[in-house]
């Protein structure tokens, strides 16, 4: 695998601008999703059929589009021993992580009313599993777990059928251990305009999540606003500070955690910052002896580790591995990240499968405003106003205000509560 070194020119927040741009912006799919999304929305279940025969399945077409309840019941016995021990940790340690992210109801009490602040769970939510190069039993973890966890009463979870029509075993076994409602075989951007709009089969949900190809980013960007999403997810990435000196850290452990990353294919970056040109010299040596998967990967050698962190704060990756002491004392200033893992043993595979952190993080610098999944994709605040004996004093202070705004009828409604015996 092809690997190229960078110098620190121009400063930290250029030379993160510049990683940016190695990976082209997507061509864009806008005209082609929105043509899907209305013919599914138009037809139902006669479009997800054909969309699934012409893009999933290369011309066989799923026994049915929803997956029997009898066949998901008994899904995770047809798992073997060791990968649903697997499936079983992996739940458990997210929702570990998961529970305490739910906060209980408060109210708020001041000058004669209260506000209570209820969170409350969506009703329907589905987790979408891409297919196609691999399956990826640990995304249905990830969001099933997290919407179980939030509340949410039904889940669904849709992933492409493969070329017998049928979804892969691993998908359909962790299903049921992680807790889905419902399973579909269906993928793609016709899958996403099934979920929001809902089709014969197929009942509408209230918020989708998860990652997958560009047309199905597309198309949850298409319906967001009549459904929710968790984000736009873009190619993996991933920022290695490793701290000198080298002999104490494993590089050849080092190497894997970026060869790892790089696993994810075309699009996705990897980048090694280090203060110790020994350490950057081992990257480069294993690197660049594994086989090519078309990731960019680049080498970053920098004087001092603040540097590291200004280049990594100005990236916000997606995941942020800080090995070596030096590295592992900047973990309380970053601010921008999805997912930092501490610690020489902390390789970001762990997070991907067990950790318990969910692994459907923001990419493409997104981390600078958005969060890891969480049951709070899942959950709305709704207030609970009770005002009593300070409805006086709140509509003497506020119809000024609404008349201000040209709203006579708000000044009224409110003052409509003075009561002349309030003491004021």
């Amino acid at each position: 695998m092809r690997c190229e070194r960078l110098t620190l020119s121009g400063g930290p927040a250029a030379l993160a601008a510049e990683l940016r741009e190695l990976v082209p912006p997507p061509e864009s799919v806008r005209e082609t999703v929105a043509e899907i999304i209305a013919r599914v929305r138009a037809s139902g279940d006669d479009a997800l059929r054909f969309y699934t025969r012409e893009l999933d399945t290369g011309g066989s077409t799923p026994s049915a589009l929803r997956v029997p309840d009898a066949e998901l019941d008994t899904a995770a016995e047809r798992l073997s021993d060791e990968l649903r021990a697997a499936l079983r940790l992996a739940v458990g340690n997210v929702m570990r992580v998961a529970e305490p992210m739910v906060t209980r109801d408060q109210t708020v009490g001041f000058d004669g009313h209260d506000v209570r602040l209820r969170e409350v769970a969506v009703d329907r939510a589905a987790i979408y599993v891409p297919g196609g190069r691999a399956p990826y039993p640990s995304t249905v973890v990830m969001g099933v777990v997290a919407a179980r966890v939030a509340g949410v009463r039904e889940i669904a979870v849709c992933s492409p059928p493969g070329s017998d029509g049928e979804l892969d075993a691993t998908v359909l076994g962790a299903c049921r251990l992680a807790g889905a409602s419902v399973a579909y075989r269906m993928g793609g951007a016709q899958a996403i305009a099934a979920l929001a709009y809902g089709s014969e089969t197929v009942s509408a949900v209230d918020v989708i999540v998860g990652p997958g190809n560009l047309y199905v980013q597309e198309a949850k960007r298409q319906v967001v606003g009549h459904v929710g999403i968790d984000g736009f997810a873009g190619p993996s990435d991933l920022i290695l500070v490793a701290a000198a000196p080298a002999e104490e850290l494993d590089a050849e452990a080092l190497a894997l955690d970026l060869l790892a990353q790089a696993e994810h294919g075309a699009g996705s970056i990897v980048i090694a910052i280090s203060d110790s040109g020994e350490l950057l010299n081992a990257f480069a040596e294993r690197i660049e002896s594994a086989p090519d998967t078309e990731a960019v990967v680049r080498l970053v050698q920098v004087s001092e580790l603040e540097q590291a962190l200004g280049i990594s704060e100005a990236f916000a990756p997606e995941h942020l591995q800080l090995a070596g002491a030096g590295a592992e004392a900047l973990a309380d200033q970053v601010r921008h990240a999805g997912c930092v893992l501490v610690g020489a043993a902390s390789g970001t595979a762990f997070a991907d499968y067990v950790a318990g952190s969910n692994h459907v993080l923001p990419t493409n610098g997104a981390a600078r405003f958005a969060s890891a999944l969480s049951p709070h994709h899942f959950r709305r605040r709704i207030s609970e106003v009770r005002i009593g004996e300070g409805a006086s004093a709140l509509a003497r202070a506020a119809a000024p205000l609404a008349r201000a705004e040209g709203f006579e009828l708000h000044a009224e409604s409110m003052e409509a509560r003075i009561h002349d015996n309030d003491g004021a």
